[in-house]
Formats: C-alpha cells, sequence, structure tokens
C-alpha cells in the first residue's frame, strides 16, 4: 500500500472559555487549524469546547488525548484567575506547575523592553508544567507549552496562529487533502441520485453536496475531496459529464 493510502495522522482542538460559551467573543481558531492541519496531511476530527471549569477541561483533555494523535487547546493560558489551562494540564498529566525560570526569562526581558512592569498577575503566564516544552510565541512573548500529544496554545487568534506556526513542523503529517468543486443550478433534490452513483463508485474520495440560495434560485456546490490527485481528477470529470451545467 502506498503513503498516500495510509490513513492520515488525527487531531482535535479543545476550546477553552466561558467568553466563547456565552457569545461574547467569536471563536476563529478552529477554523484557522482546520485548514493548516489539511495543508499538512493532518485529518482534525473533532473540535470541543468547554467552560472555564477545571475538572471539565482536565476531562476533555483525558478523552481527547487519548482518541487523537494530537490535541491542541485554545484559550486560559493569560495572566487572569480565570485562566486556569495550565493547572488543568497539570492535574491531566499529573504533574507540579510552577513558574519556570526559561519563561520567566522571557516574560522579564519582554516586559523591561517596553518599559512596563513585569507584575504577578504577569508572572502568571510562566507558570509551566512540570516536564514540558515551551511552544515560541513570537508576537507577544508569553509561550505555550507541549505537554505529551497536547499543544497549549493563547487564545488570542494571532497569537494562535503563530503558536500553530511554531508547533505544525514538529508533526508528521499525511497526504494533504485535495479538493475539486462544481457549482450546479439545481436543487439538491434533483442532483442526489447521480451523485450517489458517483460516491459508491468512488468510495475511497469523498462526495460533498452544499445547497444555496441565489435571488430566489436553487443551486449547490459539489465538492470532491481525496488525497490521489488523478483518482480525484478522474471523479471530477465524471462529475462534470453528470452534471454539464455546472461551472
Amino acid at each position: 500500500m502506498s503513503d498516500a493510502k495510509k490513513p492520515n495522522p488525527t487531531a482535535a482542538i479543545l476550546i477553552i472559555g466561558d467568553e466563547i460559551l456565552s457569545g461574547r467573543t467569536r471563536e476563529g481558531n478552529a477554523y484557522y487549524l482546520a485548514g493548516e492541519l489539511t495543508k499538512a496531511g493532518i485529518d482534525l476530527k473533532e473540535v470541543r469546547i468547554v467552560s472555564d471549569d477545571q475538572d471539565q477541561i482536565v476531562g476533555a483533555i483525558h478523552a481527547l488525548s487519548k482518541a487523537y494523535d494530537t490535541l491542541f487547546t485554545s484559550g486560559g493560558i493569560g495572566p487572569t484567575h480565570d485562566d486556569i489551562t495550565a493547572d488543568a494540564v497539570g492535574v491531566a498529566f499529573g504533574a507540579k506547575v510552577d513558574v519556570r525560570d526559561d519563561a520567566k526569562a522571557l516574560l522579564a526581558a519582554h516586559y523591561a523592553q517596553r518599559g512596563a512592569e513585569f507584575t504577578p498577575a504577569r508572572m502568571r503566564m510562566a507558570r509551566i508544567p512540570e516536564g514540558a516544552t515551551l511552544i515560541d510565541n513570537p508576537v507577544s512573548v508569553a509561550p505555550g507549552f507541549t505537554m505529551g500529544n497536547v499543544h497549549v496554545m493563547a487564545g488570542v487568534p494571532n497569537v494562535f496562529q503563530a503558536m500553530v506556526a511554531s508547533v505544525l513542523p514538529t508533526l508528521t503529517g499525511g497526504a494533504p487533502v485535495l479538493s475539486r468543486s462544481l457549482r450546479v443550478p439545481r436543487p439538491e433534490s434533483e442532483i442526489a441520485e447521480p451523485l450517489r452513483d458517483l460516491a459508491e463508485t468512488y468510495s475511497d474520495l469523498s462526495f460533498g453536496s452544499y445547497p444555496f440560495v441565489t435571488d430566489g434560485n436553487y443551486g449547490v456546490n459539489l465538492v470532491v475531496r481525496g488525497q490521489d490527485e488523478t483518482r480525484l481528477e478522474t471523479a471530477f470529470a465524471e462529475l462534470q459529464s453528470a452534471f454539464p451545467e455546472g461551472q
């Protein structure tokens, strides 16, 4: 069996924060991560959101880190009292959490350069579980960290994205998922049967159907996904033949 046929590594993301569940903050990190993992050949299999509750966080870390090859977390590593992700990871792994010298030095230098006070609240961001590896943060310096197969990252989008860029090169990916799409100006009910037939013929590929309405007219975007480019192009050519009005 060729590498392209092997299952890709799997991942999940755990979003942490009451502000997400209350609707005060719009969540976008899972969307960003999904795109980056797809390009790297890693399949994002689950997105879970929990509140700022240690038991919920610990339970989710246990479940997701065991179910998937890699777990990313987003949120809860800032300077405030409700930033409890580091402590939850420590509990999950049975590791002591305390201010670590290398993280403290990074933060101290950062605030000194800005002429800002290195307060006890800011010191909280240097609290790291024993045995963890720091994740570089070129945006705001405060590091994330990796513990086992869990990568703990900030919730602020530009910081999260920078941390993803730091971590992804360290992960083993599979074959990137390729896709082709066809916009067909027909209602979904009219394309269901021929689409099903194609999906059965090309069972190694994934076929998606996404309806839309434009100016009162119904249509559907048909998407074919797969890892084998030749197989994908052959299936897409048949899809175009089946729906010649598509664009």
